[in-house]
């Protein structure tokens, strides 16, 4: 059966055939299935182009239009134009919340920043925090580090291993020299070495070579990007992939269910819905890297009489443990002058990210946010007036503050039916308010009086990981050390789920290294 391109918005096109049309069609068929064409999803597709075997990506969402709209603050965060999911519901409360989770080919790296730092050696390790101890990962720094080489290669990170004291060892230089400050965040930097601080050049996937892309690129951290200077899952490592004979992609099909020998050792097929149509979708390796919430809801959804509690759950542990970092919008606001940056995410600051002599337990990680603009907080200040937020955003210094979010049974994802709950309750605060206060410190003795702080609540999952943790234990861990279920032969994820603690930092690269560190071994269980 042949099947042919299907016609895609405003991009080059692809090779005939890697978009997959499966009108007509009741069953397709591959070696791997890979659900989810996100950073981990569309990183794996790209490691097993050249292994010979028959990939198809199944995306839920389509192709996102490149398009001016792409670039209009007002257009994402006013009018809601990209948003795509449906609502979730908080468990505690039964409220639903709008999450920040896209459905579109290349998943949340459309909208992200392209923050791409490594996780520290540390953070591998077992850490004792302030309320508790983030356990040991199944592998090692060592082990994952020649893949966190070839994932900046893939998605053109820019960086430098010479400023940060908590930076790891590399072997082999970022392949790109840091972004530079411009005037107002140089000045920052200055006043934080002042200080006794050590600023950084955050490790990034922007390519901005001249002001005028630093421009065009001024909202890109949190909307899509209308170039192609931003690296993303689609434009950096899908797109490649499907330029192989061996790779296709499935878009708008929503995995249901996956479906079990009798058994329950192995998945036969996958069942999807396209366009209303119920297609069946057999392989010999499934891959589930649908994100940690929409990855866990899939297995739970797939319990058989051999899986009640949801497939590959002999743990419990599946859709536990869920972690999202606690996280603060942090404006600093110098009445005097406009803060005329750009592009602004080129700095960040670990010197509290672990236990130190001037504090007791980790902190976490201070990092620039894109530029802000009015449109960007009107929801967190509704009441204000356009013309007051748009003044206060030309003034602004805009920072992100992350602090490791500790595993926990009971922060959960669960379903019933078609719906999402997510019961999850903030811990290891303190040292969050701590990170806070020395921030606003900091800040204001570099000539920032005004400090607007906004937490970030149960909708902000960005950085969503931990529902289905890898180990050596299977009464312990849902996956193993290579991400496969303890459970089911052929079961692998690949996304953020299989992480054992989320340290605090942006996870889109180590996802990457891993899918890439993974891959192997899913070649070999194929053939």
């Amino acid at each position: 059966m042949t099947l042919t391109s299907r016609p895609i918005d405003r991009y080059a096109p692809l090779r005939d055939g890697a978009v997959v049309d499966a009108s007509g069609i009741d069953t397709v068929t591959a070696d791997v299935v890979v659900v989810g064409s996100g950073m981990g999803g569309s990183t794996l597709a790209y490691a097993l182009r050249e292994s010979g075997l028959d990939v198809l990506v199944v995306e839920r969402g389509k192709f996102l239009p490149r398009e001016p709209e792409n670039s209009m603050p007002e257009e994402m965060h006013i009018h809601g134009r990209y948003k795509t999911a449906e609502p979730w519901f908080d468990a505690r409360t039964g409220e639903p919340f709008h999450p920040g989770t896209y459905y579109w080919v290349g998943g949340n790296t459309k909208f992200y920043g392209a923050s791409l730092p490594r996780f520290r050696r540390q953070d591998f390790g077992e850490i004792i925090h302030h309320d508790g101890t983030s356990p040991a990962w199944p592998f090692t720094y060592d082990d994952l580090e020649p893949f966190y080489v070839q994932a900046e290669k893939l998605f053109q990170v820019h960086g430098t291993t010479d400023e940060d004291p908590t930076e790891p060892v590399h072997s082999e230089p970022y392949p790109h020299p840091p972004l530079e400050h411009e005037p107002t965040i140089e000045r920052f930097a200055d006043s934080l070495k002042k200080q006794g601080l050590h600023p950084f050049h955050t490790p990034n996937g922007m390519n901005l070579d001249t002001e005028a892309q630093r421009r065009a690129s001024t909202a890109s951290d949190g909307t899509p990007s209308e170039s192609d200077v931003k690296s993303e899952a689609e434009n950096r490592v899908l797109r490649p992939a499907l330029e192989a004979k061996n790779v296709r992609l499935l878009i708008e099909a929503k995995i249901t269910r996956l479906l079990t020998s009798t058994d329950g050792r192995t998945i036969v097929a996958a069942e999807a819905d396209l366009h209303g149509r119920a297609i069946r979708i057999e392989a010999k390796q499934f891959v589930v890297s649908a994100g940690a919430v929409n990855s866990a809801a899939l297995l739970l959804r797939s319990a058989t009489d051999q899986h009640p509690d949801g497939l590959g759950n002999s743990s419990g542990l599946l859709g536990r443990n869920y972690m999202v970092h606690n996280s603060t919008f942090f404006i600093g606001i110098d009445p005097r002058r406009k803060n005329t940056t750009a592009w602004q995410k080129t700095l960040g600051l670990n010197d509290w990210y672990a236990a130190g002599p001037d504090n007791e337990y980790p902190l976490g990680n201070l990092q620039m946010l894109g530029k802000l603009q009015g449109a960007m907080i009107k929801s967190a200040r509704s009441w204000a007036p356009m013309w007051a937020l748009e003044m206060a955003t030309q003034r602004s210094l805009d920072i992100y503050l992350t602090t490791e979010d500790l595993p926990r049974l009971d922060s959960q994802v669960t379903v019933s039916g078609d719906k999402i709950f997510v019961n999850w309750r903030p811990n290891n605060v303190e040292p969050h308010r701590e990170l806070v206060e020395r921030v606003t410190k900091a800040v204001r003795k570099a000539g920032y009086p005004i400090v607007l702080t906004q937490r970030m609540g149960i909708e902000t999952n960005s950085h969503m990981c931990g529902t289905a943790v890898a180990g050596h234990d299977p009464s312990r861990s849902v996956l193993d050390a290579n991400c496969r279920s303890h459970d089911v032969e052929n079961l692998w994820m690949v996304d953020g789920s299989f992480f054992p603690s989320s340290a605090a930092l942006n996870p889109a690269l180590t996802i990457a290294a891993n899918a890439l560190r993974v891959a192997p071994s899913i070649v070999a269980a194929t053939h």
